[in-house]
């Protein structure tokens, strides 16, 4: 099973920060569902949410664009 932009956000990021998807989503601007969308995998990450993202958890843009 391959593992998701979704999973990795979810796991390697809300869970280790304690983070939930509404929290996120009001921190970065950005409709609660739309970070569910992402977590579940019917949404892809576009480059705002790569930048979004990226400036979030002091990643970079390109980080979530290649997952």
């Amino acid at each position: 099973m391959a593992v998701t932009p979704g999973d990795i956000l979810k796991y390697e990021f809300l869970e280790e920060l304690g983070l939930s998807q509404n929290q996120l989503g009001r921190d970065i601007n950005v409709p609660a569902p739309h970070i569910n969308m992402i977590v579940k995998g019917s949404r892809k990450i576009s480059a705002l949410m790569a930048l979004k993202l990226g400036k979030y958890f002091g990643t970079t843009p390109q980080f979530w664009m290649n997952l």
